[in-house]
């Protein structure tokens, strides 16, 4: 059967080549803004979320900057990249100076 749920999942997971359609993919909005600094503050995010291996995805409308920007990320990954954000707040601007010598370094 087309719908057959045992050939979809097993006790282990997806049977590979099966296509996971769980809520948990859906993307949801981490960050919505259309001041004058929503560009750069974006950009600011993903960076944070890049460096910790949490996917996000920049949306706005080309053409119209004034129509904002938004980072989005998977519902599964919504509390941690939340969680990752707060903490770069709360490090402020020195622990961000303080990677970028780590990495040049590196």
């Amino acid at each position: 059967m087309a719908q057959d749920p045992d050939r979809e999942h097993h006790e282990h997971g997806p049977v590979e080549g099966s296509v996971d359609t769980s809520h948990d993919l859906d993307m949801v909005t981490l960050y919505r803004s259309s001041t004058a600094v929503s560009e750069i503050e974006a950009d600011i995010i993903r960076g944070v979320l890049d460096s910790h291996g949490v996917p996000s995805m920049l949306t706005r409308a080309m053409g119209y900057p004034q129509l904002g920007f938004e980072v989005q990320v998977q519902r599964r990954n919504l509390r941690e990249a939340e969680r990752l954000i707060e903490e770069a707040k709360a490090a402020g601007p020195a622990a961000a100076l303080e990677a970028e010598r780590a990495s040049e370094d590196w």
